[in-house]
């Protein structure tokens, strides 16, 4: 006999109705996007926080009825510190992605390297940090959270911030910010040498 609990009818309807109003909304600034009268165009950001809050609504209404999850977040343009009247002349992205080592042996395998230090530095070396992400689980690692940054910066010349790559994340030059949260699963039976559980990588674009 299944475990699983089935939802109510009206719990299910309750979730099908906000996912009409997500497609709906979905419609509605594609729609907007189409006529737009160009950048800043009022009725685009409208539809755009329109779509961004029925976004939510089904998304909390998945996990509450279902525990399930959609695979997007929309982020709100008024999530930024820098005012809207700041013209910045350059940005930089940075982005950080938090991963924890599930299967270090895996890992070195993958790669190679006679330590788990050795094969991630060989990882990230030989390979691009999207890809590393796409694939991460055959490096044996877990995907944890994430945060991009879109922050205001100078031009200035080639090369002269590397010293100091990551002075600019400062909130108050933040312009847009995207988050990605994961659950950990809470379970050191199927880690491997849980005391290198957990690296952080922050990787600037």
């Amino acid at each position: 006999m299944s475990d699983v609990v089935r939802p109510t009818e009206a719990q299910v309807a309750q979730v099908r109705s906000a996912a009409d109003a997500v497609k709906a909304a979905i419609d509605a600034h594609l729609a907007a996007v189409e006529v737009r009268a160009g950048a800043g165009d009022p009725s685009v950001a409208e539809s755009y926080e329109a779509l961004a809050d029925a976004a939510e609504v089904y998304d909390e209404l998945l996990d509450e009825v279902y525990e399930e999850f959609t695979p997007f977040e929309v982020p709100h343009p008024g999530d930024g510190g820098l005012p809207d009247t700041v013209e910045p002349a350059a940005i930089s992205v940075l982005i950080r992605r938090d991963y924890a080592v599930a299967n270090p042996r895996l890992l070195r395998e993958s790669v190679g390297g006679p330590t788990t230090a050795a094969a991630l530095r060989a990882l990230f070396g030989d390979y691009e940090p999207d890809r590393v992400a796409r694939h991460a689980a055959e490096f044996g690692l877990e995907e944890g959270d994430s945060t991009l940054w879109v922050v205001a910066a100078d031009q200035g010349e080639p090369g002269e911030w590397l010293a100091e790559p990551f002075d600019v994340a400062e909130p108050e030059l933040l312009i847009s910010r995207f988050d990605v949260v994961e659950e950990y699963e809470d379970d050191e039976d199927e880690t491997e040498d849980v005391d290198e559980a957990e690296v952080g990588v922050l990787d600037p674009s």
